[in-house]
């Protein structure tokens, strides 16, 4: 079960494509898509609303009666319906393929009235599930897009319900768009350090008493920091677009906010960097560890070789079969009446000899 487990944990991510040939901006759901649910928040400097299990007639209805409308759909299955959502918001329908189908790479892409954010956020720290996630956001809206429930939107949640003075209610919907965005960004810092805890303990541990096990998880954490690494470099380069491009929906005090985003990024990646330096110092070290080691073993066994093999040779040759009747030549010691004392003492001689000898050599 847990050979099953892992196997499923290395899997390849598939990237969904339109068939061959399509027309550019058809929306093909995933069958493994789950279900669509919207969850729609007004907010306007005085108050906000939020509306669970929202509709579209919920968005007819409240979209043009409140500052800032955040929509966020939950689940791709129900394509007519992100078609539907497309057709208020003017969402673009490139983009809008890009959102159903997932595995994109982070990027940023700007249209007339609005800009499209494709993002890559850790769904399930465990098993290092990842899940894309795409924000649209213009003057007055932001719609977000996820594959499943499940973001780290809760405290963006909580500060629209904060009581008022509330940046987030009385900015637009680009800091809002900032403030999802930078959440993404920071939920990347836990698993990360997490990660880190665990190299400093696999070292101390390795240092005491190198195991098997060690290599495995070594070579799964680095697995895990590539991942990391081919994630947030293109996320990087998204928030550089974004704060570099002039657009009339991306305020220029919203783009201050953007750059420490930005180097909230920078720093995951130095910190990606620089546990994938020591992961990889760590594999060589235990290869090392591993390698003196079996030089001591093989070192240990070599000298008790050499202590024994005289004496395996003394008693071959005392065990030989010569009958000192026929000539004294042949083994007269075995009518030694003392022989078997005599011949235990000479061999511990020897032995002794051996070891002292190893030693002054400094082989011991």
């Amino acid at each position: 079960m847990a050979k099953a487990e892992a196997v499923k944990k290395r899997a390849p991510v598939k990237t969904r494509r339109p068939p061959v040939g399509a027309s550019p901006g058809t929306l093909i759901a995933d069958p493994a898509a789950r279900r669509s649910e919207l969850r729609l928040t007004l907010i306007s400097p005085e108050k906000f609303k939020t509306i669970n299990d929202a509709s579209i007639d919920d968005l007819n209805t409240h979209c043009d009666n409140w500052p800032v409308v955040w929509l966020d759909c939950t689940g791709l299955a129900n394509i007519p319906l992100i078609e539907e959502i497309g057709r208020i918001f003017n969402l673009h329908p490139l983009a809008l393929e890009d959102v159903v189908n997932t595995g994109q790479r982070p990027k940023v892409d700007f249209f007339e009235d609005h800009a499209f954010v494709v993002m890559r956020m850790i769904d399930d720290v465990k098993v290092h599930r990842y899940e894309q996630i795409a924000v649209f956001f213009g003057r007055n809206f932001v719609v977000t897009f996820q594959e499943r429930e499940g973001d780290p939107f809760d405290p963006v949640r909580k500060r629209i319900a904060a009581s008022l003075p509330n940046r987030l209610r009385l900015r637009g919907a680009d800091y809002l768009a900032y403030a999802l965005i930078d959440s993404i960004v920071d939920s990347y810092f836990p698993p990360i350090e997490t990660a880190s805890e665990e190299v400093d303990g696999i070292e101390d541990a390795m240092l005491q008493t190198p195991h098997k096990h060690q290599m495995r998880q070594l070579h799964e954490l680095r697995r895990d920091a590539n991942v990391l690494k081919g994630v947030l470099w293109p996320m990087r380069d998204a928030l550089a677009t974004l704060i570099r491009n002039d657009v009339p929906y991306v305020k220029p005090e919203t783009k201050i906010f953007f750059n420490d985003t930005l180097d909230h990024a920078l720093r995951l990646i130095e910190l990606v960097e620089n546990q994938r330096d020591m992961l990889t110092g760590l594999i060589e070290m235990h290869l090392s560890l591993s390698q003196a080691r079996t030089n001591e073993v093989i070192g240990y066994l070599t000298i008790v070789s050499g202590v024994f093999m005289p004496l395996t040779f003394l008693v071959g040759v005392w065990g030989m079969n010569f009958d000192p009747e026929t000539s004294p030549w042949n083994m007269p010691e075995l009518r030694a009446y003392y022989g078997y004392p005599s011949a235990l003492a000479f061999m511990a001689l020897v032995a002794i000899g051996l070891v002292a000898f190893f030693k002054w050599k400094k082989w011991l």
